[in-house]
């Protein structure tokens, strides 16, 4: 089931309304219905696939209740590692099994033996990687002695399969979220008008802007890309580099507001990156649950920044290339870790990492020539990492790349063709919206306007959906493959 689908569009408000007003008198009611929906939702996918959730689930419930009553290090040390075998042993078949068999085959190859092809026609689930990730944080925590785990085993069956936040986020940790499932909840009409705001806000960003800009991409991904002129190839990366903002924020904003509709608030995912003076800055303000998460579980485990600057340069490289392989099993997503890791490198090693904490601009209405420049060299690094992780294969995203300079040329008519289109419009209109709004969560959070400016957004933001979106399609989110 998803987000922009009619099926969800019904399954929501049943579940609403059996929420607030059949089952509000018990929490444990309450949050086995949550389980029941979210179970539901996953299942309208692949019913087969809610095994891997429940065993998941159901495992790290019992290693986290035998962590707390393991005093010794080897026992706790032995849990964690099982923890981790039945997560990532899961993670790693249906998503890498076929990676790891190819490429060990291509590289045996390399040296004159031929070994048997032993690929599997896997289907990869929607979202383990996301809900392996925020299960392991609980083991993991536990085994810090961060929490301590709960004796509420319906609360975290909830907490593990929550499903606005299921299948792509944001990854939440269960010193945030699991209270939540834990403590009672009141209906508030203030948090559930919010909640609708960044509902919408969402879906027009998914439905309007990136399923629209998706079509003029994969026109050119997908063609004769010697054919293509170099400023139009220029052109459908920084397209898509919009396409998969207005489709993975859009997600997290249609998660958080419907979390918030029953009462849960989650952890913001996405801070108006565009604007970002440098790659960390850009890093503190896209994916932030998944940024985070690598930080904390791999990033400081490896040493963090408390080391020698070649240690901090390891650490660094590493964090952020495990990152570009958690989002695929191919050596493009690899590539794209790797290259953002080493964007950071001069930023490490001149110790200005942490010179951009604030946001661009604050008090000024725009941004100073250096602050601009900053901006458009941090977006152009990441656009040019994202052709790989556009591209289907190594090879393709450096004939991509090549292209774009070798078929350069100076094309007026494109750049004229560019100003007209529909995505260069909705880009456009998308940037100036988010840099009014950057001081506030989301470009739809309006509710301080007078009634009849704020009325009069809604109504065109309505409109623009039913009009201008890309319903027909019903293009799944691009991070469900994640």
């Amino acid at each position: 089931m998803i987000f922009n689908s009619l099926t969800f569009a019904l399954f929501l408000p049943i579940v609403f309304v059996l929420y607030w007003f059949v089952f509000n008198k018990n929490l444990k009611v309450q949050n086995l219905l949550l389980v029941v929906a979210s179970y539901v939702f996953y299942g309208w996918w692949d019913w087969r696939f809610l095994s891997l959730i429940f065993i998941s689930s159901i495992s790290d419930y019992t290693i986290g209740y035998f962590l707390a009553k393991q005093k010794g290090k080897l026992g706790r040390k032995l849990l964690l590692w099982l923890s981790l075998a039945i997560n990532l042993g899961f993670l790693g078949f249906f998503k890498y099994y076929n990676f790891f068999s190819e490429s060990l085959i291509e590289a045996f190859r390399y040296v004159g033996i031929h070994l048997h092809e032993s690929s599997l026609n896997i289907i990869l689930p929607v979202g383990i990687s996301f809900y392996t990730f925020q299960t392991l944080s609980y083991t993991i925590d536990i085994y810090r002695k961060n929490i301590e785990p709960t004796t509420q085993i319906i609360s975290f069956f909830a907490f593990v399969s929550f499903f606005p936040q299921l299948v792509a986020g944001p990854i939440e940790r269960a010193s945030k979220l699991l209270p939540q499932f834990q403590n009672a909840r009141v209906f508030n009409v203030v948090k559930a008008k919010d909640g609708l705001r960044q509902i919408l806000a969402g879906l027009i960003k998914k439905v309007v802007i990136a399923d629209t800009l998706a079509i003029q991409v994969d026109l050119i991904f997908g063609g004769d890309l010697a054919a293509t002129p170099g400023l139009v190839l220029i052109f459908g990366a920084i397209l898509f580099v919009f396409q998969i903002y207005g489709d993975f924020s859009g997600y997290t904003d249609i998660a958080i507001g419907t979390a918030r509709l029953f009462g849960f608030d989650l952890m913001r995912n996405f801070a108006y990156p565009f604007f970002s003076r440098n790659i960390n800055e850009f890093w503190q303000r896209w994916h932030i649950s998944l940024s985070t998460w690598f930080r904390d579980y791999v990033f400081i485990p490896l040493g963090g920044s408390y080391c020698s600057k070649s240690k901090q340069v390891r650490n660094i490289i590493i964090t952020f290339t495990i990152s570009g392989f958690w989002h695929g099993a191919n050596w493009t997503f690899v590539i794209w870790g790797f290259l953002n890791g080493l964007y950071y490198l001069p930023l490490l090693l001149s110790s200005k990492k942490r010179k951009y904490t604030n946001i661009v601009a604050y008090d000024r209405k725009l941004p100073s020539l250096k602050e601009t420049l900053q901006i458009l060299i941090t977006f152009a690094l990441f656009t040019f990492s994202m052709v790989f992780f556009r591209s289907a294969s190594l090879s393709e995203a450096f004939s991509y790349l090549k292209l774009s300079v070798l078929n350069i040329g100076v094309r007026p008519e494109l750049i004229f063709n560019w100003v007209l289109s529909p995505s260069f419009v909705f880009v456009i209109l998308l940037i100036i919206v988010e840099w009014v709004q950057r001081r506030k969560q989301y470009f739809l959070q309006i509710e301080n306007l007078p009634f009849f400016m704020r009325w009069t957004v809604y109504l065109l933001a309505i409109a623009s959906l039913v009009y201008l979106g890309q319903f027909s399609s019903s293009q799944q989110f691009i991070y469900f493959q994640f």
